[in-house]
């Protein structure tokens, strides 16, 4: 194919697992979403590279960074387009993307978000209330979602997901929607918080507001999320880690405590209760009771 023929548009349709197969990398996990690569932009032991089998892009979470097969090749060779176009021309035909047959992945999702507002219903406020939580730490970090769920109409507090998912909680139901991952709030500090849950993380917003404000802060929003997590870990000078007081929790701290050594369990802290929000909700807002640092 002549190069001038060659598109940046009829580019980007080229597969990029098979580009990354063919410069030597190969994913280390795949679903029927997704392949998960070590980067090839940089070292790493746990891979942290994820490729879209549905849209075919690539999105780096150590870098922060994404895009398609033409600004990757660009950024692994430290190309200029046309030399990566150049590079992509005698491949337009084997490398070219199909998308999986993905009919039974685009159902109508159990939950659809309808809107996201600032908090305002009473019923939510006094939710919060119930928990302990004032309403202007509930406002700052999450938003009143409604939602549809099997045909019906419903509103919750949401927590929103670094993916774009999202956590809700009223006082009759906890569910969230797709995609479910962790949530993430960066602050370029050099120490983070990982909370288990999204009312864990609002009773320490409750408790101490300027330890979050200084720390860069994980909610996991599932245990199941813990392993996705980990690659961030090396990072920061210092980690504080509020998981449960239960069986599930305390394993995974210990896991997390074995594997680091810049970790600090701060579930001592909350001895005696299952969670933060539980001792919070028992002991009210007394940070003399609730020493966390």
């Amino acid at each position: 194919m002549n190069l001038n023929n060659l598109s940046c548009k009829s580019a980007r349709n080229i597969c990029i697992v098979k580009t990354l197969a063919k410069l030597g990398h190969f994913p280390t996990r795949t679903t029927e979403k997704e392949a998960w690569f070590l980067s090839p932009l940089r070292s790493e032991t746990q891979a942290s590279f994820s490729v879209s089998l549905i849209k075919n892009l690539w999105f780096d979470f150590g870098l922060g960074k994404g895009g398609n097969t033409i600004d990757l090749i660009m950024l692994i060779n430290s190309w200029s387009v046309r030399e990566t176009l150049e590079f992509l021309k005698n491949d337009i035909g084997s490398l070219s993307f199909s998308p999986p047959d993905i009919e039974h992945l685009n159902k109508e999702p159990e939950i659809s978000i309808l809107d996201v507002q600032i908090i305002h219903l009473k019923a939510l406020v006094d939710y919060l209330s119930s928990r302990n939580i004032p309403y202007e730490v509930g406002r700052k970090y999450c938003r009143q979602v409604w939602y549809r769920c099997k045909g019906k109409r419903f509103f919750a507090i949401g927590l929103q997901n670094h993916l774009g998912g999202w956590e809700l909680r009223n006082r009759y139901f906890k569910t969230s929607s797709s995609p479910k991952t962790f949530s993430f709030f960066e602050r370029d500090s050099n120490q983070l918080i990982i909370t288990e849950g999204m009312f864990d993380f609002l009773s320490l917003a409750t408790i101490d507001e300027d330890l979050l404000q200084n720390s860069d802060c994980i909610i996991l929003n599932s245990l199941a999320f813990l392993d996705r997590v980990k690659m961030f870990i090396p990072k920061y000078e210092k980690i504080l880690i509020y998981l449960d007081n239960d069986p599930s929790g305390k394993k995974a701290a210990s896991s997390l405590l074995n594997q680091f050594d810049n970790i600090t369990a701060c579930s001592d802290s909350y001895s005696g209760y299952v969670d933060l929000n539980e001792k919070l909700v028992n002991e009210g807002n007394c940070k003399k009771s609730l020493t966390l640092k």
